[in-house]
């Protein structure tokens, strides 16, 4: 459904363009915009390599298994149908620490792999468990430390303090979060008590 939105907006961008005599910018923007969209993914590419480098050394370390422990308790008490030993915490637990740092390249495999965990928990059957819509909620509007990609794209585009917006997107992400998990419980009580 996506793409036709975004087919259909470009032709009537086109169309619109060609009525109005605009054309030469529309191809103008075009070709500017290409040039800049490889600029960024350059910039971004560079930032992003080296948190995930930062990852791996944290991870070989033991600073990841540390900080699966600290926040092993929150996540059980969050998560209260998945088993403490099976492959969906762990999963969740590093989509969550790679959220964290702001790593969503790195979280989107492991959120797709506690899904499939979780959907095994579930019975494999169409309809989400509770843990599943609960672990989509928080992956949604996860706490972000560092919030990695937008440090890079305003480092990219010259910003004189690019990492002051740390502090609020800490405060921002664990506001959200907190909305995300009272949202999720507020209607699966409501749910529960229906049926």
């Amino acid at each position: 459904m996506v793409n036709y939105i975004w087919v259909a907006m470009t032709i009537i961008g086109i169309v619109f363009a060609l009525i109005n005599g605009n054309m030469e910018a529309v191809n103008k923007a075009v070709f500017e915009g290409a040039k800049e969209a490889v600029t960024l993914c350059i910039g971004l590419i560079s930032v992003l390599v080296f948190w995930l480098g930062m990852m791996r050394i944290a991870e070989e370390s033991g600073l990841l298994q540390k900080l699966t422990k600290v926040f092993r308790p929150i996540v059980k008490t969050i998560f209260p149908d998945v088993p403490a030993n099976h492959p969906a915490m762990g999963y969740i637990l590093s989509n969550m620490i790679s959220n964290m740092f702001g790593l969503g390249n790195a979280a989107t495999p492991l959120g797709i792999k506690a899904m499939e965990e979780l959907k095994k928990i579930n019975g494999g059957r169409a309809e989400a468990s509770r843990s599943m819509i609960t672990f989509l909620a928080i992956n949604t509007a996860s706490i972000t430390i560092i919030p990695t990609t937008v440090i890079a794209i305003r480092i990219n585009y010259h910003s004189a303090s690019p990492t002051e917006i740390v502090v609020p997107t800490i405060i921002a992400t664990i506001l959200s979060a907190i909305g995300a998990v009272l949202i999720d419980r507020y209607f699966y009580y409501r749910r529960s008590r229906k049926g």
